[in-house]
């Protein structure tokens, strides 16, 4: 059974470098033990990882991020983003199981009412309830003012009416960051925008799960909400009008998610593209020796190096509590741009046998676009990176 090494991160979010190298061997027993043997099962059939939710509990990664005062690990962003990379490297799909939680649980635990966190942190942490993240709209998207989900008040509950998207943990997650409008005509847009800790209950309804070209076994669906009742004081922050900001702040983090999991997907398809490039012959020598390999495999390190090193600032940087959004940006954007990259050119080196679904690498091709899309498109990215960029040096 997968058991988590006690770890003592301090309240700066800070780690001992042995503690974080005993935390990182442990995730790579798992991934030898539990995860490489299944992935491709899993995979194929589109099935619901359970066995490994359950070890991931124990592990503590549903606790990652969370301060320890509410059984968290409280994991500096730097420790986090580099569990990410190793699961990543074999498979992608399960770390988004925890990652729309963690950002969550991010923003109850920064806006939250003390009284949010005693009741939800605690049980996030242990895994009892599994989080989501549930902003996007089928009209709605990166322009998340344009959403139409809507929460009025009436006396001590507000009720809710919309249809969320393309959510994560939709089916198999438990309590979702909910954002809806508690003012539809506000101008601007976003101050009338709010977040909710919104349970499964009466008028919380999930549609089927989408069918997917790649990021298998995880469940994204639609969540339906009529006359959807919820208490007041699932109101992250107590205040209304707060939501937008507090949705965006939580992107940071999982932007940061997006582009660890991007590296890890880029050195995932590196290790297979070496291995393989070794391995297969012709005329009569291993291809790793024929120069047209050898410009591919250099550029792939060379990929995957920069993105390890651009998630790595834009983590240090979250963890001074500093502003990185420029930051996250950059990470996200090149690092998803680096796993599309690295798989294609792995499947270059396979050849034909990179169209099997006996290899890993096909696999790492069809989740490697998602990263380019998902938690804001690459093309937001850029306007995000060059409008930070421009403020911070005026001319």
């Amino acid at each position: 059974m997968a058991t988590a090494p006690v770890l003592m991160a301090d309240q700066g979010r800070t780690i001992d470098p042995h503690e974080e190298e005993a935390f990182l061997e442990a995730i790579d027993r798992w991934l030898e033990r539990s995860v490489i043997p299944v992935v491709m099962e899993h995979d194929h059939a589109d099935k619901w990882p359970a066995k490994l939710v359950d070890e991931m509990v124990e592990l503590g990664l549903f606790g990652a991020t969370i301060g320890q005062e509410y059984g968290g690990l409280g994991l500096p962003a730097t420790t986090y983003a580099k569990i990410v990379m190793r699961i990543s490297s074999y498979w992608m799909a399960i770390t988004g199981i925890f990652n729309s939680h963690l950002i969550m649980a991010a923003a109850i635990e920064r806006f939250g009412t003390p009284e949010q966190k005693a009741k939800w942190l605690p049980k996030l942490a242990a895994g009892e309830i599994r989080g989501g993240l549930a902003l996007t709209e089928p009209n709605a998207g990166t322009d998340l003012q344009a959403i139409r989900s809507v929460a009025r008040k009436n006396g001590d509950h507000y009720v809710l009416n919309g249809t969320k998207t393309w959510i994560s943990n939709a089916l198999n997650g438990s309590a979702f960051a909910l954002l809806a409008k508690t003012d539809p005509d506000a101008n601007p847009r976003y101050k009338g925008m709010s977040l909710f800790i919104a349970d499964k209950r009466d008028g919380f309804a999930t549609g089927k799960k989408f069918e997917k070209l790649g990021y298998k076994s995880i469940d994204s669906a639609e969540l339906i909400f009529e006359d959807y009742v919820l208490p007041a004081d699932q109101l992250i922050g107590g205040v209304e009008g707060q939501g937008f900001f507090q949705a965006t702040g939580g992107l940071e983090l999982g932007r940061i998610n997006v582009a660890a999991r991007g590296v890890g997907l880029a050195e995932g398809s590196l290790r297979l593209a070496t291995e393989y490039a070794q391995q297969r012959e012709t005329m009569g020598k291993p291809i790793s020796e024929h120069q047209a390999i050898q410009l591919k495999i250099g550029e792939m390190v060379t990929r995957a190096r920069a993105a390890r090193l651009l998630t790595l600032d834009a983590a240090e940087a979250y963890d001074r509590g500093e502003r990185c959004d420029m930051e996250a940006g950059m990470a996200k954007y090149f690092a998803s741009e680096a796993a599309v990259a690295n798989s294609q050119e792995a499947m270059r080196i396979y050849g034909g046998y990179s169209y099997s679904k006996e290899y890993d690498i096909e696999r790492f091709y069809r989740d490697s676009m998602l990263m380019c899309i998902g938690e804001g498109t690459n093309e937001m990215q850029r306007i995000i990176i060059s409008k930070q960029w421009v403020k911070r040096n005026p001319a």
